[in-house]
């Protein structure tokens, strides 16, 4: 009879792969070239911070907030973020990801967190963990323009100047409530006016009039070479059905992608209408966000 023998099977613990080790800093003048061509891989979706760079540099109050990055070992960039009243960032990385939000749950002045859903989410796992809650959560879809668009009869489209301004403000105004529920001409009445009237020194809001009415309006955010981000466009309800807004938004679609590959404004999920206007004007749904309004 032979001794049977039996080979014991050694284990191992398994221990996931450590996160690479980053580092958070100030971004400063002078490295506005490395940001913008980090931020340009996806430059659908960075256009407001690379348009803030392009406009400001990336050390300026009008910014309101400061940019950071986050670099490996090696120094490479992981990560760009915009911590302020707004807070916008892109990573490659959940260890960028969770110094952002650590970033940012120390900032005080902090109104609006922006992102696409899935990043947004992670996100505030990282900068709500410690039980914060959002004061309100905004759903919405990017949609984007590209050649070839639809022609339609041509409205009387004009850039504003100043002399527009006080038809601009409260309707302006009136759509930030409507989206945050916080009116910017009570809560800051002397910034909003300075950042209406710098916007349109800047050649960026174009409008339709009657007379003293204020038929349409559209206002370029950010403007770079690959994207215009738009938006507080706006018809008059006293015009709507007419087919004004339509017609608008086409000659302007048109009269901007002469100097850029793409147009995209952002579109509240729940504003059916206007999901149902972007697509009969041609922009294509192109991804889902949120916007969360922070408890401050």
């Amino acid at each position: 009879m032979h001794a049977q023998t039996a080979t014991a099977q050694r284990t191992f613990p398994v221990f996931p792969d450590p996160e690479p080790e980053v580092t958070i800093q100030s971004l400063r003048s002078g490295e506005e070239a490395e940001v913008l061509a980090f931020l340009a891989i996806r430059p659908i979706h960075t256009v407001i911070m690379a348009g803030m760079i392009r406009d400001n540099g990336l050390e300026s109050s009008l910014n309101r907030g400061n940019f950071y990055a986050c670099r490996d070992e090696a120094g490479n960039l992981e990560g760009v973020a915009l911590i302020g009243h707004v807070t916008m960032f892109e990573t490659q990385s959940d260890a960028a990801l969770r110094l952002f939000a650590d970033l940012a749950r120390q900032n005080q002045s902090g109104h609006v967190i922006i992102g696409e859903q899935n990043r947004i989410k992670r996100f505030w796992d990282f900068y709500g963990r410690l039980g914060q809650a959002p004061r309100l959560i905004c759903r919405e879809q990017l949609f984007e323009q590209r050649w070839p668009v639809p022609v339609h009869q041509p409205e009387k489209l004009r850039l504003a100047t100043l002399d527009d301004i006080e038809m601009i403000l409260p309707v302006h105004a009136q759509m930030a409530f409507e989206e945050s529920g916080i009116n910017p001409l009570e809560k800051d009445p002397e910034g909003f006016r300075k950042r209406t009237a710098r916007r349109i020194e800047q050649g960026r809001v174009w409008i339709l009039t009657d007379g003293e009415k204020l038929i349409f309006k559209a206002d370029i955010q950010s403007d770079t070479p690959e994207q215009i981000y738009l938006e507080g466009i706006y018809t008059s309800p006293e015009v709507r059905g007419q087919g004004y807004g339509l017609r608008c938004i086409s000659q302007l679609s048109r009269m901007l992608l002469e100097s850029c590959k793409s147009l995209c404004v952002l579109v509240n999920q729940e504003n059916d209408k206007a999901g149902k206007f972007y697509r009969k004007a041609g922009y294509k749904l192109r991804g889902s966000y949120d916007t969360i309004y922070v408890g401050r």
